[in-house]
């Protein structure tokens, strides 16, 4: 296992540095005019909705420079976002007051991060978060630790080590924190005292993205995707594996080619579980037993939504796909936004709303794909998927501007 992880940095080292993987979301790099890699202009259209912002905040020092996507929690009527260096906040939702801050101490980066260039450069340390439950805040770090927040005052709880870095945010149920780490582990913590109950490992790749699933609490079953492809239901009491499902088979025969990661959090609907898989496939797998029921071939490595009987995908070009749910039918495409790095989708009354690498917000019909509406938000970008809860859209930019958005028919 510490060799594959020392490879693995190996390969992302040389990745940071050579512009033939600008294609992977946290390498940048010059292009050249004619390079298909080319992001999308906006163009003129007549919107069709107004977005008005209902309030803004400043949340620490932002997101940093390490692809991080730190999605705020909504816990009853606050809202409680991080930066990447610590900060942990809480404001009314509603009016944007700030109820409480916190600050965590700056982690040291160990032995390893003295070769990585990323890392001499920006300090960020929290990459996991924010979960919520039980009155309480949970935010993951570089180091793998978890670290828990009272909600009422955000004073700190407890902290666990655990084995790994913590890439997304922990979920809870039946009085367990859930999480995974980006050595493939699957991880209950106990709420209350945060020690471990059971952990389920999986084998990881050599070369994988970097990010991790979320997991899926639902009617005492865990479900998470892992970067080998692979989606697992478990007991969420012990750990007890139920059934795993092979989203996809790596194929070809450099590592680049075999990656398969399940980096989406699994979607729960009903009897049916969708997710996708980075150089795979889109699939509808019944909950019961794990068995495939459709499959589309797309790549993906953020989160689906759902309305309007459709699955909303975001594919690896940044071309925004609604297929059918039942039949498995493409609906319609947009690529208006190809190559702008999007966000996950987010879906609310009529509309799919994802932002985009500028900063742009773009407000999108669910029926035919349209474009309804954009509005910049932050001049550094919007990486994080959005929230969306009583009218209201919150989004948080790389910068740290923490904004509540209201979306109306003009």
């Amino acid at each position: 296992m510490t060799r594959n992880l020392a490879l693995a940095a190996t390969f992302l080292l040389l990745f940071s540095g050579c512009s033939w993987f600008a294609w992977l979301p946290w390498v940048e790099g010059k292009k050249d005019e004619g390079d298909i890699l080319k992001a999308a202009k906006l163009t003129r259209y007549e919107a069709e909705v107004n977005i008005k912002r209902l309030w803004k905040q400043s949340v620490g020092q932002g997101l940093g420079r390490k692809y991080l996507r730190l999605r705020p929690a909504i816990v009853a009527d606050q809202i409680v976002a991080a930066d990447g260096y610590g900060r942990v906040e809480s404001f009314d939702r509603f009016s944007g007051k700030r109820l409480w801050r916190s600050q965590m101490p700056a982690e040291s980066g160990g032995f390893l991060s003295s070769f990585n260039i990323m890392d001499r450069t920006d300090t960020s340390f929290v990459s996991g978060g924010v979960g919520a439950g039980g009155g309480m805040a949970f935010i993951g770090t570089t180091n793998g630790e978890v670290v828990a927040f009272s909600v009422a005052d955000g004073s700190e709880v407890w902290r666990q080590t655990v084995d790994g870095e913590v890439l997304a945010a922990p979920v809870t149920g039946e009085g367990l924190l859930f999480l995974q780490t980006i050595d493939g582990s699957l991880t209950a913590l106990e709420l209350e005292t945060g020690e471990e109950r059971w952990q389920v490992d999986n084998q990881v790749p050599v070369l994988t993205l970097r990010g991790t699933a979320a997991p899926v609490y639902d009617s005492g079953v865990v479900y998470s995707g892992f970067a080998n492809g692979i989606l697992v239901a478990v007991k969420a009491e012990n750990g007890e594996p139920i059934w795993e499902h092979r989203v996809m088979l790596p194929e070809g025969r450099s590592e680049l080619d075999r990656m398969v990661d399940v980096d989406s959090t699994p979607l729960v609907q009903g009897p049916i579980i969708y997710v996708v898989a980075y150089q795979g496939n889109v699939r509808g797998v019944r909950r019961a037993d794990g068995k495939p029921l459709w499959e589309v071939k797309m790549s993906s490595y953020l989160d689906l939504d759902e309305g309007y009987g459709q699955l909303y995908v975001v594919d690896d070009t940044d071309v925004i796909v609604a297929i059918d749910r039942q039949t498995a039918e493409e609906v319609w495409r947009q690529d208006a936004l190809y190559r702008r790095k999007l966000s996950s989708p987010v879906v609310f009354s009529n509309y799919v709303a994802v932002t985009d690498d500028e900063g742009y917000l773009h407000i999108i019909a669910q029926s035919d794909g349209r474009m309804l509406g954009r509005r910049k938000l932050d001049g550094k970008g919007v990486r994080s998927r959005m929230l969306y809860a009583d009218g209201s859209l919150y989004a948080l930019g790389n910068s740290g501007s923490l904004q509540a958005l209201e979306v109306t028919v003009r």
